[in-house]
């Protein structure tokens, strides 16, 4: 991908690059996947929490509550590292940095528009699998991974590669290398 000369400097950051690239579609997936993998551990300890709190017994019963309350967990473990340096933890291991379409740090309210239209990886899938009658881990995990593909092979449409939920809320991913640090003065 070409640079992009942004117009303003990215808030709360050391580093202050001119100009910022696209990550490459396998480097964003890269970072999804890892991503994935943390939010595992931070789903169960949030389901560990709620399911204590409410002494909740049975997994059918108070399932709509749950889910209700993991959507929060992930509304706010997104929107806090969005809003507070751009970067999620597997985003920092990737030198992955979501900025608004001016180089800026994100608002809380775009913040939140972001990750309800990021929803869009898994929507079409999910309802797939729920007016499909599909059920089987297999099929599960097939539609799954067939959204989340498809979605991201959309970004290639893009004139810039950037994909849609990020294009419809006036945000970005750029690679983000932090500043060296300062050599002691001598």
């Amino acid at each position: 991908m070409k640079p992009v000369q942004l117009d303003a400097e990215p808030a709360n950051v050391g580093a202050t690059p001119t100009e910022y690239t696209t990550p490459t579609i396998k480097r964003r997936m890269a970072a999804f996947a890892y991503e994935g993998l943390l939010l595992v551990g931070v789903l169960m300890v949030a389901g560990f929490l709620y399911s204590s709190l409410t002494q909740m017994r049975h997994a059918l019963v108070g399932t709509l509550g749950l889910q209700l309350f993991l959507l929060l967990v992930l509304a706010a473990y997104f929107g806090w590292f969005w809003t507070h340096g751009g970067q999620t933890v597997a985003m920092k291991a990737w030198q992955i940095r979501l900025v608004d379409s001016a180089g800026r740090a994100l608002t809380p309210g775009r913040a939140l528009w972001r990750f309800a239209l990021a929803w869009l990886w898994f929507l079409p899938a999910l309802a797939t699998l729920r007016f499909g009658g599909l059920s089987s881990s297999a099929q599960i995990a097939g539609t799954l991974a067939a959204g989340v593909f498809g979605y991201a092979l959309l970004a290639w449409l893009h004139p810039k590669g950037q994909f849609w939920h990020d294009v419809a809320c006036g945000t970005r991913l750029i690679m983000w290398r932090p500043a060296p640090p300062a050599s002691p003065a001598g």
